[in-house]
């Protein structure tokens, strides 16, 4: 029985993925906030170094160092607090916990890192925001700084989506041949809390409202989450640093001869 840790794990698109794995005979360890009677067992907060390194230990603790599979789900919108947040925990929350459970994933059985991006990472491929650049030299405090005195949160999620899309698909071609593979799911909007708020916010509200994917509608979590559970398998072996959209064509339509 493979087990897999989800972050995210109490709501949204992590909380219908570790529903599906579970289905799927996987294990779960989740991580959110807070614990919850589902599928949380372990509290951390992935904004801070401090969290995300208690979030490490308490995986290695729970799975006796072997992994099969990690899926990051968590990560904040338009609607945090404040831009550097954003950052901290789309971008660093992500990254550290990947890098910090290699060892783990290394012992596992054919085991699968998915991280969850967005089809608005591709706002910044033609000319990544500085804060994109400081991400990917691991320095959290500039792009933190950047992104707090920018002060325009859909950049910010837009910059820490390009910027773990990236970062994954370089880890990828790293992790190869130690049997890790490596791949990004990008959602468009998807029907969760998170996107609730987002369309909810008097700011971003009525853009978001308005951007429907061509297929008409917006994506269920567990429509992800399929795509998710399908990449975790077996079926899904010679996939490795890739993109998969799952939003409805929203892609297509904003860059249909870039592919």
């Amino acid at each position: 029985m493979p087990t897999t840790a989800v972050t995210g794990s109490a709501s949204g698109i992590g909380a219908a993925v570790c529903a599906q794995l579970e289905k799927a005979g996987h294990t779960i360890i989740g991580i959110d906030r807070k614990t919850d009677d589902n599928f949380t067992s372990i509290a951390a907060d992935l904004s801070t170094a401090e969290g995300r390194q208690n979030a490490i230990d308490l995986v290695y603790q729970q799975s006796n160092g072997v992994l099969d599979g990690l899926v990051c789900c968590a990560g904040l919108g338009v609607t945090a607090p404040n831009c550097g947040l954003i950052v901290e925990v789309n971008y660093f929350g992500v990254t550290s916990l990947v890098t910090g459970l290699y060892d783990a994933l290394r012992q596992g059985e054919q085991a699968s890192v998915v991280v969850i991006g967005s089809v608005a990472a591709n706002q910044q491929v033609a000319a990544p925001h500085p804060m994109a650049l400081a991400m990917l030299d691991s320095d959290e405090a500039l792009a933190t700084k950047l992104a707090n005195e920018d002060q325009q949160a859909h950049i910010a999620y837009a910059a820490s989506k390009f910027a773990v899309t990236s970062w994954s698909r370089q880890t990828a071609v790293k992790w190869g041949g130690n049997g890790i593979r490596v791949n990004v799911v990008a959602p468009g909007a998807v029907e969760t809390p998170l996107h609730q708020a987002s369309k909810d916010d008097a700011r971003y509200g009525e853009a978001v409202r308005n951007f429907v994917a061509p297929i008409g509608r917006n994506s269920e979590a567990e429509e992800i989450a399929s795509v998710v559970t399908f990449l975790q398998s077996n079926q899904a072996s010679f996939i490795h640093g890739s993109v998969l959209f799952v939003d409805g064509g929203m892609d297509a339509m904003m860059r249909a001869n870039s592919f």
